[in-house]
């Protein structure tokens, strides 16, 4: 017992923890958690525990259901962000009271108040003081010997005169040159001392967020631009939506706007008063003092809490649209695929012509053309012989056409090649108009390089187009997940923070369906839980030396794939004809004994998987009841009757598919009160912009998406919805169409 009381005392000394210390501090951070998070503390604990051990998001949530008492992404994901926050607030919690100790200044008091801080500000605030600082006012009267001064006046005597005792400090080799210059470097070191003050700042921040004017003017009132509305306003702090303060954010940043906070000083004086002076002060000195409460704030408190202030409000902005750019994204990658058409995808343009290519039921590449049927060169003609020449060879049912520069023309040209076909009994023949968001990026990039080592940019981007209809998931995934445009002000949010957030987003979605291993490619693997790209790269070369994998348990021959990476990512592949039925399904491998039970149990054979007779027995089974026997949890046992009953089910196909047109709408068609049918490009904070098939989309105003009140455009719909909307009004000039969802009389 001594000897591990001497090693306790060493491993203190030396910086190091005990294993008892940092248990305590884990189940703390927990606790804290819990209570944070409004999360049961078992829960919470199970988590962290798991995530501790390597363990993925989509794998715990999946494949750990029982151990965390089903918590779903969203929370597991919370809990990580929470523990890294806590964990880092713990590390910086050392390392101030280690700095301030080696000052020799660290109290139990102030030990005390930096271990009891829940916030890494709380923190700041406190080590202020002591922390090491450029040269100031304050450090150069230190230096030049009037410390002892500002602590006769901290100290407030019942009597004396500050010019008198200040008379004592005149020192011409020091640069104190009168009582008057003396007075003023001990006033700058009290100034310093209560802008230091953590309760003083922590109140003037609440105070100053919850009273103070955001105002904004134009550098230049009579230059035009996008910030026009803010030219002369004015808003309370505390009310401003994160919309607005990125956009004057981004307005400040181009020059164009000025930024200030407008607030009165005078309560924020009495309160540093009330904390500072003493009722028997001598009232000279009481003066001097009021004199530095008033140069503290103007010149040290205001300036830093409004950076703070301003700081926070742009830090809760930019989560606030990164997690709106994550629910579009999500909402994009998980849209219905098209499945079992031969697809021609149109990249438009003017004077270098669209670029078509055609793609086959599986994605196969058929065939590349260029074609010139809009302005400046306007050969129709031409263009119709080219296209009916692919559609009639491969049989294409649908065209997809990217909705950049010219899509308007590019629409028009193929509504008519389309109606002319239906005219001349060739067919039914339908067309789409996709975002062609980031197909640019990707075009370029060295992934689109190797696969189409013998295309151009543009023809590239053209086969992007196609896919994203057959594929959306596949397809964008090969894309910087920022460049595919459903979001808002995502160049103005921290981009290490946006990352983060969306390749949670990607990999959260590519598990959610699950991935074939036999025909994904290596940026779609990437996404798979446990596998990083290394491990892609080596999956796919793996599957070009070897040929298709016929079973789950090949994998573990991949280079680099070792039995962690295994187990998090097996689950999520499928081998749909594999010998194993089960190896086609999202049920785990380590669960496959659970389900040969269960198979015995019924009296059947795993080769009846996807029978009716399978179906008709599982659907008789009480999952609570069979369990324990079968020796496994609940949970489990009801993914693995969900995956028995639907095998091969992708979930993407119970959502509406996107809607076709065979005709196209001009702006000028439009009339108020006309109905529309539309699809759901991007949802915003202030409403949801609408495809209705003319070239820009139209924008349905939060205060019309419904009858009762809305509180975010996010609670009526999402991207990808199929919606009924009626036009409000049209802006021929500015090319704008306002829509309601609000049912018109």
């Amino acid at each position: 017992m001594a000897d591990t009381k001497v090693k306790q005392v060493e491993e203190e000394a030396t910086g190091k923890r005990t294993t008892e210390q940092v248990a305590a501090e884990n189940d703390q951070i927990i606790k804290s958690m819990a209570s944070q998070l409004s999360i049961p503390i078992t829960k919470v604990k199970s988590a962290v525990a798991l995530l501790d051990e390597g363990n993925t998001i989509p794998f715990i949530a999946r494949y750990r259901k029982e151990m965390t008492g089903e918590l779903d992404e969203n929370d597991l994901r919370a809990i990580e962000e929470r523990l890294q926050y806590m964990r880092n607030l713990e590390d910086r919690k050392r390392e101030v009271i280690r700095l301030i100790d080696e000052q020799g200044k660290l109290t139990d008091e102030l030990r005390r108040s930096i271990e009891g801080s829940g916030k890494l500000q709380e923190v700041e605030d406190l080590y202020r003081p002591y922390r090491q600082k450029r040269k100031t006012r304050a450090s150069v009267a230190k230096e030049r010997g009037l410390e002892p001064l500002a602590l006769w006046l901290w100290a407030q005597p019942r009597q004396g005169e500050p010019l008198v005792e200040a008379a004592k400090y005149v020192n011409e080799d020091k640069g104190v040159a009168s009582a008057e210059d003396a007075l003023q470097g001990a006033m700058d070191i009290l100034a310093e001392n209560i802008a230091d003050d953590a309760a003083i700042r922590s109140w003037v921040r609440k105070h100053t967020f919850d009273q103070a004017l955001l105002k904004t003017e134009a550098k230049n009132a009579d230059a035009e631009s996008v910030y026009e509305m803010y030219y002369s306003y004015q808003e309370p702090v505390r009310k401003l939506p994160p919309h607005r303060v990125l956009a004057i954010n981004r307005g400040e940043r181009e020059d164009i706007l000025r930024v200030s906070f407008e607030l009165s000083a005078e309560r924020i004086h009495e309160f540093i008063q009330r904390k500072v002076l003493r009722q028997q002060t001598a009232p000279a000195v009481r003066d001097v003092l009021a004199a530095v409460i008033e140069d503290a704030y103007k010149r040290l408190i205001s300036p830093s809490i409004e950076r703070e202030v301003r700081g926070e409000l742009t830090e809760k902005a930019e989560e606030h649209a990164i997690s709106i750019f994550s629910e579009n994204l999500r909402n994009l990658l998980l849209q219905p695929p098209v499945r079992g058409n031969v697809v021609l995808g149109v990249d438009p343009a003017y004077r270098t012509g669209c670029k078509l290519a055609v793609i086959d039921d599986t994605g196969k590449l058929m065939e590349v053309a260029v074609t010139y049927p809009t302005p400046p060169n306007n050969k129709v003609a031409e263009a119709e012989k080219i296209i009916n020449g692919q559609i009639d060879r491969y049989g294409v049912s649908l065209i997809v056409i990217g909705n950049g520069t010219a899509s308007r023309e590019t629409e028009q040209f193929i509504a008519g090649l389309i109606g002319k076909r239906k005219a001349a009994g060739q067919g039914e023949l339908k067309y789409i108009i996709v975002s062609e968001a980031g197909a640019s990026v990707y075009s370029a990039s060295k992934l689109a390089a190797e696969e189409f080592p013998d295309l151009d940019v543009a023809e590239r981007s053209a086969v992007s187009i196609a896919r994203r209809l057959q594929d959306p998931l596949a397809e964008l995934v090969k894309i910087e997940p920022k460049a595919i445009g459903v979001g808002q002000y995502q160049h103005d949010v921290s981009q290490k923070r946006l990352d983060e957030s969306l390749g949670g987003v990607v990999e959260s979605a590519v598990n959610h369906v699950g991935v074939d291993v036999n025909t994904a490619s290596a940026s779609l693997l990437s996404y798979v839980a446990g596998i990083n790209a290394t491990i892609a790269k080596n999956i796919v070369k793996y599957r070009e030396e070897n040929g298709r994998f016929a079973k789950r348990g090949q994998l573990q021959k991949v280079p680099r794939l070792g039995a962690k990476s295994y187990e998090q990512c097996i689950g999520f592949l499928r081998i749909p004809e594999a010998a194993n039925p089960l190896d086609s399904t999202p049920i785990h491998p380590e669960s496959y004994d659970v389900v040969g039970k269960l198979f015995a149990e019924l009296g059947l054979k795993q080769n009846q998987l996807g029978t009716e007779e399978l179906k008709e027995k599982l659907s008789g089974i009480d999952p609570a009841a069979i369990a324990p026997s079968l020796g496994v949890g609940v949970p489990t046992l009801k993914d693995i009757i969900d995956s028995l009953l639907r095998p091969g089910r992708d979930p993407r196909e119970e959502l509406p598919p996107p809607i076709f047109h065979t005709d196209v709408l001009n702006i000028e068609d439009l009339t108020p009160g006309m109905e529309l049918q539309g699809t759901v490009r991007n949802v915003i904070d202030f409403g949801a912009f609408i495809d209705i098939g003319i070239k820009n989309d139209g924008l349905v105003h939060i205060s019309q998406m419904s009858d009762k009140f809305v509180k975010h455009p996010m609670d009526v719909v999402s991207v990808g919805d199929n919606v009924t909307v009626w036009v409000l009004g049209v802006d021929l000039k500015k090319g704008r169409v306002s829509l309601t969802m609000r049912k018109q009389a």
